[in-house]
Order: structure tokens, then C-alpha cells, then sequence
């Protein structure tokens, strides 16, 4: 099995997915918050509606709301309103929140260290990029066929 891609795929989601749920223990939603607080800090001055980060992380736009409602309660970040769509509002990474993320970003590499301690810089590397290429077309929905 250790030429298998869903194999390969499972036992890294599985170890990555343990060490952001850990990181992130202490805010609700675990790791989907993580992704939530890295999809926002990665926005910048842009920041995205609440659709559109559903989408960027993957969530059912019910649970996101739900979420970001949380999120929003310890005042990890902030929604507001769309001016160009009323109906619709941005979500905006507070400085708590960039300071959480912060945090759990430190305990997630640590982890991701470990997870690709036999592989050189260079491969580590090329790894990260081939992967996300991947990400990216599985985020398409290019699989469905």
C-alpha cells in the first residue's frame, strides 16, 4: 500500500489534521478554524465574503456561518458589510486573531517538520508546490466526471 495515493494522501491528511486540531483546541470549530484564520490572513487588504471563504476552505456555507459566528464572539475577527452587496459581508482577521494564528502556525510547522523530516530542503520544496498544484485542481472539482 505504500505506493497508493489515497494511502499516501489519508496518513498525511490524518497527521496534519491531528496537529492543527491540537493547535487549535482551545477555539471552537478546531482545526477548520485554523483554516479559517490562515485563509483571512493570507487575504490581506482583500478581504472575502463569507461565500467566498466558505469556498477557499472548503466548509458547507451553513457550518461557516456558524463558525465565524464564534470566531467572531472571542473577537478573532470581524464581519462587515459588502459595499458593493449588502446582502453580503466581508470577513476581516482581527489582530487577536493574527496573533492565534501566529501561534498555531508555530505548532503546525513544528509538526509539518516532523511529518517531512526525511526529505531535504529541496524536496520539501518541490513537495509543497506539486501538492498544491494538486490542491488547486481538486478545489475545481475537476474530478467529477
Amino acid at each position: 500500500m505504500d505506493n497508493d495515493l489515497v494511502w499516501a494522501i489519508r496518513m498525511i491528511s490524518g497527521a496534519l489534521r491531528r496537529a492543527s486540531a491540537q493547535a487549535a483546541e482551545t477555539l471552537p470549530g478546531g482545526s477548520r478554524a485554523y483554516l479559517v484564520l490562515m485563509a483571512l490572513a493570507e487575504a490581506g487588504d482583500k478581504p472575502p465574503t463569507q461565500l467566498e471563504l466558505a469556498g477557499q476552505v472548503g466548509l458547507d456555507r451553513t457550518v461557516m456561518t456558524y463558525l465565524l459566528d464564534d470566531l467572531e464572539g472571542l473577537g478573532l475577527l470581524s464581519r462587515r458589510p459588502n459595499p458593493q452587496d449588502r446582502r453580503s459581508r466581508h470577513v476581516i482577521l482581527s489582530a487577536e486573531g493574527r496573533s492565534q494564528l501566529q501561534r498555531m502556525q508555530t505548532d503546525v510547522a513544528a509538526a509539518e517538520a516532523r511529518l517531512l523530516a526525511d526529505l531535504s530542503e529541496e524536496q520539501r520544496t518541490q513537495f509543497r508546490d506539486l501538492l498544491t498544484r494538486v490542491a488547486l485542481t481538486a478545489q475545481r472539482g475537476t474530478l467529477q466526471g
